[in-house]
């Protein structure tokens, strides 16, 4: 028997959709290619390289992701300062190569697609190294400003954080032209 959805469940479905719909097509798509290298579910190159340039950041891409199993069993439960660097080391490198690729120009939607790759239970670490990754020096110093100043004070400071898992996760869709719709 399949778990009954409630109401509210629906309402964050929605709200998940909603926010993934404010995000540039560019960031879209990212997200989208993303969650298929990190999470297996389509063969990334075929469907997203459209160029050699492409082809060679999926691959790179895939080298950095081979560390989500690692970091998503590691994710500190608490403060607790002996955790941390084991986690947070991997977890700002892989941060850093996504911001370096120009699509995740603000925390949103460096939060939308974490939350997804790693699961709920990163959301007290997302803004230390979505900072730490923006404020390194591969990025160009107005990209460094945009995304340290796109975090809001309210995430930067929050005093706790949802333990509820997303349940939107963005797919390829494929384009349907005008005459296969019915009339």
């Amino acid at each position: 028997m399949g778990a009954k959805m409630k109401p509210a469940d629906g309402a964050m479905t929605l709200a998940e959709m909603k926010e993934f719909a404010g995000f540039a097509a560019a960031t879209q798509r990212y997200i989208r290619r993303s969650l298929d290298v990190g999470l297996e579910r389509e063969d990334a190159m075929v469907r997203w390289s459209r160029d050699v340039v492409e082809a060679a950041s999926i691959r790179a891409q895939a080298r950095h992701y081979a560390r989500l199993d690692e970091i998503r069993a590691i994710v500190p439960d608490d403060s607790g300062l002996d955790a941390i660097e084991p986690f947070l080391a991997p977890l700002v490198t892989i941060s850093a190569f996504d911001l370096g690729q120009g699509r995740i120009t603000h925390f949103s939607a460096y939060r939308f697609l974490y939350e997804r790759l790693i699961g709920a239970s990163v959301r007290p670490w997302l803004p230390g190294a979505f900072c730490a990754a923006a404020a390194l020096p591969h990025l160009h110093p107005e990209a460094r400003r945009k995304l340290l100043q796109s975090i809001s004070e309210a995430a930067a400071t929050a005093s706790g954080w949802s333990s509820r898992q997303p349940v939107f996760y963005p797919h390829w869709v494929e384009k349907v032209g005008a005459d296969a719709l019915p009339n």
